[in-house]
């Protein structure tokens, strides 16, 4: 078999997270990562009937079964990752109707998922049943984001048409628009269950005052999602306190949809 540590997924994997750390979207061992991989491209790299050890998953989600997913471990630095990635990331493949993960390969020295595993697979299948291209869920803590849910009001609508006003590019990069949650405990079935309900029309679901969960067919479409909201985040704060003079308008925002071939969420749009 080829070596793991040469398999594309895991490579682009480390770089991602590398370059996550550097934005400052990943402080300590905030953030995690889940990609939903093929299972003959692992089968290249490991036997996937080779099981190393039974993980709980604490919850079921019997959609996956069957499926395997690179995830980043628990209290793992993504500054560390591409210097240790079998200590900081594990490949495993749900079964028994969700309830249990069976460990491939990684999580060396005893580790486990990530605390948001629940959320990242209620998620995972949520985005699967509207878009099977979906294959990953990416969670972090921009600062941008996060500070705007201190100062906006977090009614979705709002939120979304503040963000798309800021960029010409957001509402075509998120047409959709944005799920908001209050402030929740984090880890928990309940914030899992919660923010999946949103990825069933969304593909951001903003975490009040911590952070957002990104969905995308690729590493590089859910980073672009949150980048590009990022962005508009940071502009938003250098502006909200000074008078606008000038600003994208609903009737730009239409002209934007037929050139672009998109669809705003229905009722956003005056």
């Amino acid at each position: 078999m080829k070596d793991i540590l040469t398999a594309p997924f895991l490579r682009e994997m480390m770089r991602m997270t590398s370059n996550m750390y550097a934005h400052g979207w990943d402080e300590r061992n905030g953030g995690n990562i889940s990609l939903l991989l093929d299972e003959d491209e692992v089968s290249e790299y490991l036997d996937t009937q080779c099981v190393i050890k039974d993980i709980p998953t604490g919850f079921e989600a019997e959609e996956l079964e069957g499926k395997c997913f690179l995830v980043t471990a628990t209290g793992s630095y993504f500054k560390n990752i591409e210097y240790d990635p079998a200590k900081n990331l594990g490949i495993v493949k749900i079964a028994d109707k969700g309830k249990t993960a069976k460990l491939l390969w990684g999580y060396r020295n005893g580790g486990s998922f990530t605390s948001e595993f629940p959320a990242h697979m209620m998620s995972h299948a949520a985005r699967l049943s509207v878009d099977p291209a979906n294959r990953v869920i990416l969670h972090c803590h921009p600062d941008n984001i996060l500070a705007m849910t201190y100062v906006h009001s977090l009614d979705e609508r709002e939120f979304t048409r503040t963000l798309w006003r800021m960029e010409t590019e957001c509402v075509v990069v998120f047409p959709e628009g944005i799920g908001v949650l209050p402030w929740m405990v984090c880890g928990t079935n309940e914030i899992g269950q919660a923010t999946a309900e949103k990825m069933k029309t969304s593909r951001l679901v903003v975490w009040a005052q911590h952070g957002i969960y990104g969905a995308g067919k690729d590493l590089d479409d859910a980073f672009g999602l949150i980048e590009t909201v990022e962005k508009a985040a940071g502009i938003y704060l250098k502006i909200a306190h000074l008078p606008i003079l000038n600003t994208i308008t609903d009737e730009d925002m239409r002209l934007l949809e037929k050139r672009f071939g998109v669809k705003a969420r229905e009722g956003y749009l005056d």
